[in-house]
């Protein structure tokens, strides 16, 4: 019976997330619409090629240095923070770690166990840098403006990730469980789940929508891609608990760094889209002309 029981930990998260989510969306629903403050950068955001190629290019290369300088040293600061938790889980984490690796264990459904080792594929490097090169090609061609951002952001975060990952892993030298002796600190799957789906969320986002109930919405998915991340990884036993936690919390520590960087680089997120139509003006009538003077 506690078998199932340990099974159902994911069903549960899974329904806790989205059950959050549902409650901040229908509040969301009653509270003010989005401020109109925000409408202006909706107005300027068509024209910046007026300028000409060579202007454009001046403004994407100094973009793009203003954007991978913030990401570097926002990673810098994920780094130091991840290492002071490091000295922590390395040194006292093996109390939590081992009683749940043996309590998971002997509790394995055949079942699921077969469907862990489906889904904990999504964090796979390769599986999260295709999303990510993909995701870099499709949204440089459907942005409105600034198309330099996506594929500049995703793909230095590819690199970004992977030698702040690599340099934490030369600090801490941890051997994973028994059965996965190479798993280490932290989780690159759980960190992958976080910060290459959250930045693509937000780049989405950030273009198409900008509306908070969006918002929410794509914040759930990717908590939920980032449970069943740490969830699978732990009841497969490729990494200990402590290691999944801190995966989630250091990917969640590069994504703040880009999204930060990329407001950093391109300003703030344009005023929400709207399907509503421009009232009709009268024919020889400007829109600020009232027809009955």
């Amino acid at each position: 019976m506690i078998r199932y029981l340990v099974a159902a930990i994911w069903p549960a998260g899974m329904l806790i997330i989205f059950g959050a989510a549902s409650l901040a969306w229908r509040r969301s629903l009653v509270t003010p619409a989005e401020s109109a403050s925000r409408s202006g950068t909706q107005a300027g955001r068509h024209h910046n090629h007026r300028g000409g190629a060579l202007s454009y290019l001046g403004d994407a290369v100094a973009g793009s240095s203003r954007l991978l300088v913030t990401a570097v040293l926002g990673a810098v600061a994920a780094f130091g923070l991840m290492c002071l938790l490091g000295l922590l889980v390395v040194n006292h984490g093996l109390a939590i770690d081992k009683p749940v690796f043996i309590w998971i264990q002997s509790h394995h459904v055949h079942v699921v166990t077969a469907a862990m080792n489906r889904l904990t594929k999504i964090g796979d490097t390769w599986t999260a840098w295709g999303a990510a090169i993909a995701a870099a090609v499709c949204l440089a061609v459907t942005w409105r403006d600034k198309r330099w951002v996506p594929p500049v952001a995703l793909g230095s975060l590819i690199v970004v990730d992977h030698y702040t990952t690599i340099a934490l892993r030369h600090v801490f030298h941890r051997l994973g469980p028994p059965t996965s002796p190479l798993g280490t600190y932290p989780s690159g799957g759980c960190d992958r789940c976080i910060v290459f789906y959250g930045l693509i969320a937000y780049l989405l986002w950030r273009e198409f929508s900008g509306r908070r109930s969006t918002a929410i919405w794509a914040g759930a998915i990717v908590a939920a891609l980032g449970f069943n991340e740490a969830y699978s990884r732990v009841y497969l036993s490729l990494h200990w608990l402590t290691d999944a936690l801190s995966g989630l919390l250091y990917g969640g520590l590069l994504l703040a760094g880009y999204i930060v960087a990329i407001r950093v680089a391109a300003g703030r997120p344009a005023a929400p889209r709207t399907d509503q139509q421009p009232a009709a003006v009268p024919v020889g009538l400007s829109p600020t002309e009232d027809p009955a003077t």
